[in-house]
């Protein structure tokens, strides 16, 4: 068996961000943005809070899952090597096999547990926007179905566009966590070639359905000119 490399890593992939218009100085505050309401302030948290739960999302699996995929396939490539080395029908002088199966258990169940966080954190994307849906509910009742329509909420996105906008910012999460539970079922099994783990290894690393939908593509730029103080806790 001819040797594999131990260690690879994968690409990184470089996301496109919508292109948004400057704000400018001299351009006049509206009523809103003048004068902030429990509204603006309830709005621009949870807007935060899903920003947060994105980047603990790439902190998962770009670094606890990535880490743990591979040390995986690493340790298999040690074994197969160290095996390859052996005389035919001889024995190792010290254990091999049984100290790199439970590196190798070790790491499933820790690619399981990233699985479990990311529905965990796949939920509270989901609150949140519950959430910025009762407040748009609570602000029609206070301020009148044409002020969440139509009065900017700091520049010129109104409320109610904001909400609606945003309602589907956990469906590319939800397709990104499928895709990442496939992947870690074809590495489960010990018998998977080389060839197909560094396959895998590169579509974790890649997270096709966030590269152009996730909250970095698709918001934080929008968000750093369309929200009041958006850098501020």
């Amino acid at each position: 068996m001819s040797k594999r490399l131990a260690s690879f890593h994968g690409p990184s992939t470089p996301t496109s961000s919508p292109v948004s218009q400057p704000r400018h100085p001299g351009t006049p505050a509206s009523p809103s943005r003048a004068s902030e309401t429990t509204i603006h302030r309830k709005a621009r948290t949870l807007l935060q809070e899903l920003r947060s739960l994105s980047h603990a999302w790439d902190d998962l699996v770009l670094v606890d899952g990535l880490k743990a995929a591979r040390t995986l396939v690493d340790t298999r490539t040690e074994l197969d090597n160290a095996l390859a080395l052996l005389v035919p029908g001889s024995l190792p002088r010290s254990p091999i096999v049984g100290p790199k199966l439970a590196v190798m258990e070790k790491c499933i169940v820790q690619l399981d547990t990233v699985l479990t966080k990311l529905q965990k954190n796949l939920r509270r994307m989901g609150t949140v926007v519950d959430n910025l849906e009762a407040l748009c509910h609570e602000a029609q009742k206070t301020k009148g179905p044409k002020w969440c329509k139509e009065e900017p909420l700091w520049l010129s996105w109104s409320l109610e566009k904001l909400v609606l906008s945003v309602g589907g910012i956990a469906t590319p999460y939800h397709r990104s966590v499928a895709l990442l539970d496939g992947l870690v079922d074809q590495l489960r099994s010990h018998s998977v070639s080389f060839e197909t783990s560094r396959v895998i290894i590169n579509q974790w690393v890649e997270q096709p359905y966030l590269e152009e939908n996730g909250w970095d593509a698709q918001w934080e730029d929008l968000c750093a000119v369309e929200v009041e103080r958006w850098d501020t806790t």
